[in-house]
């Protein structure tokens, strides 16, 4: 049943994304750039995401397991760390540079845009830069 639940959450999702524009890098683009054609539409998107998720996080606090039985868990942490800063600001100048963002860029390359490869291409190979560097680092920990 877990299984079938995330397929169809990330069936909508995917589906939410192509038909709100987040997967089209063109679109996104537009939105960010304030200076020059600006396309305010996406912002009723996030508007209506930041809407939706408040009231996901609302229901999540008063339960104590999921829909599915499981135990809620929220993140519990509030700090703000250099660490947070800095993969903020990786996300928003990889958003703004590309017009891609993860979600979107798989969406996106299963949807069969041709620059949503290199950008998942980097993604993956930044996401194995990471681990090899954690690993290293807990590994000299541990010496």
């Amino acid at each position: 049943m877990t299984a079938i639940t995330a397929l169809l959450a990330g069936l909508l999702f995917g589906v939410g994304l192509i038909v709100s524009g987040m997967a089209n890098p063109a679109k996104v683009l537009g939105f960010l750039d304030l200076a020059g054609t600006w396309d305010p539409s996406l912002a009723f998107v996030m508007v209506g995401a930041i809407l939706l998720g408040s009231l996901a996080f609302l229901i999540a606090k008063r339960r104590k397991r999921s829909f599915l039985g499981l135990p809620v868990q929220l993140p519990a942490s509030t700090n703000v760390t250099l660490r947070l800063v800095l993969g903020s600001a990786a996300f928003g100048i990889g958003w703004g540079l590309a017009g891609f963002c993860p979600g979107p860029a798989l969406v996106a390359l299963g949807a069969g845009y041709p620059k949503a490869v290199g950008f998942v291409a980097a993604m993956v190979a930044g996401m194995v830069v990471f681990e090899v560097a954690e690993r290293a680092k807990s590994t000299l920990q541990r010496a």
